[in-house]
């Protein structure tokens, strides 16, 4: 169970990191991707011809890898939510850049730090988090983004 807190107590985790656990990104995981959004560039679903370039075998779309934050964020082990809390939504990234490709097979995680907390209006909340997902074994992410939701109490 996720434990709960008041939005003073939120504010006061503002500058606080966590990490989640690694997940691997499996050639199923690409594929069923590819079919989902349309995307079948062979970068991403034909190993023979993506062996042939410069990325060694295929690779995650750049949005797959963007979309896997939200299980990265919901399985943090230090998760909180706010009391009363209705809903979470997504309301947007800033300063979203993909830095390294994720080759199929490849294990990422991803480091949050909650960087603001504020009420927009009565019963709307707003957070930030800058997020950088790291692929194991390399030194340059894969993704930086700031990541903005809105909870409704």
């Amino acid at each position: 169970m996720v434990p709960t807190v008041t939005p003073e107590q939120m504010a006061e985790r503002v500058g606080t990191e966590t990490v989640s656990d690694w997940v691997e990104v499996t050639q199923a995981m690409i594929d069923k991707f590819a079919d989902a959004t349309g995307d079948h560039q062979f970068i991403h679903v034909d190993p023979s011809r993506a062996a042939e370039t410069p990325f060694g075998g295929t690779i995650a779309h750049g949005f797959l890898t963007l979309s896997l934050l939200s299980k990265l964020g919901a399985e943090l082990p230090d998760r909180a939510q706010l009391a009363g809390a209705k809903m979470s939504v997504n309301y947007g990234m800033d300063r979203l850049r993909f830095l390294s490709p994720v080759p199929s097979g490849s294990r990422v995680r991803a480091q949050f730090k909650l960087t603001e907390f504020s009420e927009k209006r009565p019963g709307q909340y707003q957070q930030v988090n800058a997020v950088t997902v790291e692929i194991e074994g390399q030194d340059k992410p894969a993704l930086v983004a700031d990541w903005i939701g809105q909870i409704f109490v």
